[in-house]
């Protein structure tokens, strides 16, 4: 099925790293940032004072998210002076702009409904890694760096979908009306998560995880969430048309719980498709292991390996045990899985997250956690971070080494 692009999505993006007169009120109370030729050229335009409708992202340390709607106005403040234009960008104060600090870097981003997308990272931040592979760019100096996305841009893939996700944009692929037999038969209501993620196999029937588990991992999972897209948009269809009306007049109520119903399915969903699509994986290799068995202090690794008998048997540090945590996002979560499963002093754990600097994943390996990140994320590392990245096709090759022998 075709992918989108970022340029269905975007026509231009700014990149700069905030100075104290761009982002600190008691610095300056401009609330002002200066645009260069090239942005006004590619997506910004000239009109001499043009309102935006804007939209303010705040991403913080661990991902931690602000976003607040508003406006932004792109306006030449030498207009009818003698001296050459002076193009800036004022803001209004709000949440997102309140947070911002110098040293922060400002992803400035309009979209194809000429919307302006204020985002805002910390420097160093995961946050600004995956912005910065995401859009090709990364600030020199003061002034904007900036580019202007076409149809020549490849076709997202699953990591930047991923970061798309986090930031708030709402995607569709462009052929998803295709998947509308496959999901025909759930009307609109959603089936179990672990139904789901069957249906996304059996019709990939070419996807086979001897293969390579990296691919057919990521196969699964986007083919999943293409699925849940689209029959997410009919059933919040349907809702949208019943409508929020009561005796009693608007439901806001009833529409802030279906709204926020909506987000948490989201999430829950994505771990729990992870969860069931890695154990195909290992079961197309006929490797041991039990999911969710609760050892020590009530914890509960999503994989131990080879079994809860063989773990419950064995010494501390024994080598022929191994458990596996799955987490589609780390943020600073990845600490959970440092106290499951005692007896096993290294811990692995499977993530989708693009990017995570590379202190965050010094911290990990000093913690005796390797991280494993399918192949086709992993460039979304540094080269550094590659080197010590784990692929699933080598955990596999791992733990196969370790099965009991039949």
């Amino acid at each position: 099925m075709k992918r989108g692009q970022l340029a269905d999505y975007f026509e231009g993006v700014g990149v700069k790293r905030l100075s104290a007169v761009d982002a600190e009120p008691k610095t300056s109370n401009q609330h002002e940032v200066g645009t260069t030729r090239k942005m006004r050229d590619d997506f910004l335009g000239e009109d001499h004072q043009k309102k935006f409708d804007a939209v303010y992202v705040w991403l913080g340390e661990d991902q931690d998210g602000i976003t607040a709607e508003g406006w932004a106005t792109h306006y030449d403040a030498r207009l009818n002076k003698p001296r050459a234009a002076e193009w800036r960008l004022y803001y209004p104060s709000n949440p997102v702009t309140e947070a911002m600090q110098a040293g922060d870097t400002l992803f400035l981003a309009k979209d194809r409904h000429g919307l302006l997308w204020f985002i805002v990272a910390p420097e160093g931040s995961t946050s600004e890694q995956q912005l910065f592979w995401l859009f090709g760019l990364r600030p020199e100096g003061q002034s904007f760096v900036s580019r202007e996305f076409t149809d020549a841009e490849p076709e997202l893939d699953f990591a930047a979908r991923y970061i798309l996700d986090e930031l708030g944009v709402e995607f569709e692929e462009p052929e998803s009306d295709k998947l509308d037999s496959i999901i025909e038969k759930f009307g609109t209501t959603f089936p179990p998560t672990a139904v789901f993620s069957q249906l996304a196999r059996l019709t990939l029937p070419e996807v086979r995880a001897e293969d390579g588990p990296d691919a057919a991992l990521v196969a699964w999972l986007d083919h999943e969430e293409a699925l849940f897209r689209r029959l997410e948009r009919r059933v919040v269809a349907e809702r949208l048309e019943q409508g929020f009306v009561t005796a009693e007049g608007t439901d806001v109520d009833g529409f802030i719980s279906f709204s926020l119903g909506v987000q948490n399915r989201r999430k829950s969903r994505m771990g729990h498709s992870l969860e069931n699509h890695i154990a195909a994986v290992l079961d197309a290799f006929d490797i041991a292991y039990v999911q969710g068995a609760i050892t020590e202090h009530n914890h509960k690794p999503d994989f131990l390996f080879p079994s809860l008998e063989a773990y419950q048997a064995a010494a501390d540090g024994d080598a022929g045990l191994t458990m596996l945590g799955a987490k589609s996002t780390c943020k600073d979560r990845w600490r959970q899985v440092l106290a499951e499963a005692a007896k096993i002093p290294r811990k692995h754990l499977l993530t989708l997250e693009p990017g995570i600097t590379e202190p965050q994943t010094a911290q990990m390996e000093a913690s005796g956690l390797q991280l494993v990140v399918p192949q086709a994320i992993q460039a979304t590392y540094t080269a550094a971070q590659q080197g010590w990245l784990w692929s699933v096709a080598g955990f596999i090759e791992e733990i196969r080494g370790k099965q009991p022998r039949v």
